[in-house]
């Protein structure tokens, strides 16, 4: 009986896979900031929660990298191209100076994109494809 919470842990499949590939990218100065989240009210600001999948990759590698989710589930990607390696997005007179990108490459007018038109979901391994825009 000891034995089967081990059986069962071995035989659970292994959290899924996002395959990113980020194109557009102005230089390969810097580092691209990755934020993958469940939370809407989180969204795009990985850093309220606590659940969220973090991380950064260098510029030059960025063109395809992989993101582990924590499992199945409905996500949103957000990146930022921290070309001074600052660990944030640098903004002048409210507008960002340095690029950034989002799941599904929702139309951006103003203000970042809601959760739901970056959102997809994730049974298993999967890919999303992400477009830098920089303005300014």
């Amino acid at each position: 009986m000891a034995l089967l919470p081990m059986l069962l842990a071995a035989a659970s499949p292994p959290p899924p896979t996002v395959e990113v590939s980020v194109t557009g990218l102005r230089s390969a100065k810097g580092q691209v900031l990755v934020c993958l989240t469940p939370n809407r009210k989180a969204f795009p600001d990985c850093s309220k929660d606590a659940g969220s999948v973090r991380m950064a990759v260098k510029a030059v590698d960025a063109a395809n990298f992989a993101v582990h989710a924590p499992a199945a589930g409905t996500y949103a990607i957000a990146v930022v191209h921290d070309e001074n390696g600052n660990n944030k997005l640098d903004t002048a007179i409210f507008l960002p100076t340095e690029g950034f990108g989002f799941s599904r490459n929702p139309t951006i007018t103003v203000g970042p994109p809601s959760f739901k038109s970056a959102s997809f979901a994730v049974a298993g391994d999967m890919r999303q494809s992400i477009r830098m825009k920089y303005m300014l």
